[in-house]
């Protein structure tokens, strides 16, 4: 399972860090990353990285978030800079024990966190 946490309340411009604890399997191993969801938006995906080490991020984020791994913890964290108000939403941690790449289609990830909102306001 993964479990993630670490969302709150910022101003623009704050920061956060989130983080994403995996058990019964190795986080390493396998492709893993953040989602988020805003109300009344599809979930769209933030950021991934596969077992090779490649992080992808997506257009809305690149330079302000960054993906990272603590091996020895089994856990991911999202590091999230220059928060924008459009940066709220529901963010979920997700993993996809079926292969070493991250797959394209969100229905392919297996294993998913509850959810931790983040709220950035103006």
């Amino acid at each position: 399972q993964v479990v993630g946490s670490g969302g709150g309340s910022v101003q623009a411009g704050g920061s956060l860090r989130l983080s994403c604890a995996a058990s019964g399997y190795t986080a390493s191993s396998y492709c893993m990353g953040w989602f988020r969801q805003a109300l009344g938006k599809e979930r769209e995906e933030v950021a991934t990285i596969d077992a090779e080490g490649t992080a992808t991020y997506a257009d809305s984020v690149k330079g302000r978030f960054t993906l990272s791994q603590d091996n020895a913890k089994n856990a991911l964290y999202l590091q999230m800079n220059s928060l924008k108000p459009e940066d709220t939403a529901m963010y979920f941690c997700a993993a996809s024990t079926w292969e070493r790449l991250c797959p394209k289609s969100t229905r392919d990830y297996n294993l998913w966190g509850q959810g931790t909102q983040v709220t950035v306001s103006s």
